[in-house]
């Protein structure tokens, strides 16, 4: 269950030149949870880690994990955002699938001493340092299918990352699909498995469809994508899909509805159609966005629908998509006032 004491292959400083999440600080916490109880958290080398071939979550799927970015403000002090309502939601992820469910004072201190020991490669804006604190169960045991794993490994990466999307700020192509996105009682858990379910439908939309993400809307009710949460934008309103346990409870798309309706924006969460996606992309004003932690917020210009390209409202980026966008940024980097408590500083 210990990381390996082989040095890792490739430590060197890392660059948002990198492809989004490929390259990393070259140090990670790490803290284990053996025999009933979590030891203290310890600062490792970046390296492989040593699993046994039996690991439980090597066949099982017992792993969760969370993602969250640090600011480099215009002060340069760098602000971890929203850093407690991502530690509540890995506890959650771990309670749903039986994992030892690790202490809020403990993955906060983790996550902080991740950020701290890449201070100096947390890029300029629009870059970030995403955040990467991953729960494992560790049981060698292949005879434990019917229960969870008693021992679990406990680490944070970091990685210097710049926009998500290739190309910058550009409206993106989504396609909608029918499908579910991953089973409902998972919907709200940050697990591979959900992600993995994901990928067939978003490649083939991407090769077959030249779209960037796929909409899932399963019996016609839209839920999100297969990393983002969906808005629906004018001068005027905010309209997302309610919030279930079908789908993910995204901590980003939670700050944009609140900055939203400081900036006068009504906020509408309710049930969202594919028919009422039809009738708002035909208005002119009409906009549309993705939003999470690795997507900030991106706007959407185009939908297909059963095979048919959809302009949503004139198909390029809004107005209103870039405003929410900036004030979002504003709010991370220090520019604009803390709502209440969204940002951690972290000093050397």
């Amino acid at each position: 269950m210990a990381t390996n004491p082989s040095p890792a292959t490739d430590t060197a400083a890392p660059t948002t030149a990198a492809a989004f999440g490929a390259s990393f600080v070259d140090r990670m916490p790490v803290a284990e949870f053996v025999d009933g109880r979590w030891g203290d958290a310890r600062l490792d080398p970046l390296q492989p880690l040593a699993l046994h071939p039996a690991a439980h979550v090597l066949h099982y799927g017992s792993a969760c994990f969370e993602g969250l970015k640090a600011h480099r403000g215009a002060d340069g002090t760098v602000r971890v955002f929203r850093l407690d309502r991502h530690v509540a939601r890995m506890q959650r992820s771990a309670e749903v699938l039986v994992l030892p469910v690790p202490p809020a004072d403990l993955l906060t201190e983790m996550i902080v001493d991740a950020v701290r020991a890449g201070l100096d490669q947390v890029p300029e804006p629009p870059g970030s340092l995403y955040l990467r604190p991953i729960l494992i169960g560790v049981d060698a045991n292949i005879g434990s299918a019917a229960r969870p794993s008693d021992d679990a490994l406990l680490y944070v990466l970091a990685s210097p990352v710049g926009d998500y999307f290739a190309g910058g700020l550009r409206a993106l192509v989504v396609a909608v699909s029918g499908q579910p996105r991953t089973t409902p009682q998972f919907g709200v858990v940050k697990t591979g498995a959900n992600y993995a379910m994901a990928l067939g439908t978003t490649r083939r939309a991407n090769a077959e469809l030249g779209a960037d993400q796929v909409l899932f809307a399963p019996g016609g009710r839209v839920e999100e994508t297969g990393a983002s949460n969906f808005l629906l934008i004018d001068g005027e309103r905010i309209v997302t899909p309610e919030l279930t346990d079908a789908f993910l409870h995204g901590v980003t798309r939670d700050s944009l509805l609140h900055l939203g309706a400081d900036l006068g924006y009504e906020v509408e969460e309710r049930p969202v159609t594919v028919e009422d996606l039809v009738t708002w992309a035909a208005r002119p004003d009409a906009e549309a966005a993705l939003s999470g932690t690795a997507a900030a917020l991106s706007p959407v210009g185009q939908l297909v629908l059963d095979g048919e390209r959809v302009d949503v409202g004139t198909g390029e980026v809004g107005p209103h998509a870039v405003r929410l966008r900036d004030a979002l940024r504003e709010v991370q980097t220090g520019v604009r006032a803390d709502p209440g408590g969204w940002l951690t500083e972290v000093r050397p």
